[in-house]
């Protein structure tokens, strides 16, 4: 009796560790892949602040012409 409690519980250990280097490698992927979003989005802000710049000095030049009628 003591033997098979003794293997069970051997058994469930051994599925414990599987089941958390398991984890710890789909919480390692979900970081990089998190990183990598991070960094897009960085980007992505980057090119945004550029666009808003080159749209307001667009603007900024249309306000200063001369207006034709």
């Amino acid at each position: 009796m003591l033997e098979a409690s003794l293997s069970q519980l051997e058994q469930l250990v051994s599925d414990l560790v599987q089941q958390n280097q398991t984890l710890s490698a789909e919480l390692a992927q979900a970081k990089d892949e998190n990183e990598s979003l991070q960094l897009s989005l960085m980007e992505q802000e980057e090119k945004q602040g550029a666009t808003a710049a080159r749209i307001q000095a667009l603007v900024e030049r249309v306000s200063a012409g001369p207006v034709s009628a």
